[in-house]
């Protein structure tokens, strides 16, 4: 820690600040080893699960099944301005867009048909 040199364009990390590192009371020094071995306790016994040869059943993996339910349960949309016009501009105005350039040249065609002056590019009869 003494010999520690700060980078010119970095900042200093966390965890060797000073104040973060000495000046912690005793009360959040245990909760944070509590924190930490209930996190080995954890891992252990995950570790166990996983590398057990004889093993029949699936091995619950509380992270994968926090990140499956995230997946699958967002309730974090919230219908704005923004989202509808996103959904908008995304959705519908390429459908309407792709609309008016087939509709246009399927009019054109039809009056160049109509007037005579169209020609096949495919013929269909010798």
């Amino acid at each position: 820690m003494a010999n520690y040199k700060e980078a010119p364009l970095a900042t200093r990390p966390k965890t060797l600040d000073p104040a973060e590192y000495f000046n912690l009371s005793h009360d959040y020094r245990r909760a944070e080893e509590k924190r930490a071995s209930l996190r080995a306790q954890l891992k252990r016994q995950y570790l166990e699960q996983l590398n057990n040869p004889h093993r029949k059943e699936l091995i619950e993996d509380p992270a994968l099944t926090r990140w499956t339910y995230a997946r699958t349960n967002n309730n974090y949309f919230r219908p704005t301005a923004k989202t509808s016009l996103i959904g908008g501009l995304f959705g519908v105005l390429p459908l309407f867009i792709l609309y008016v350039v087939f509709k246009t040249d399927r009019d054109k065609r039809e009056a160049k048909i109509k007037a005579g002056t169209y020609e096949r590019p495919y013929k269909l009869s010798t």
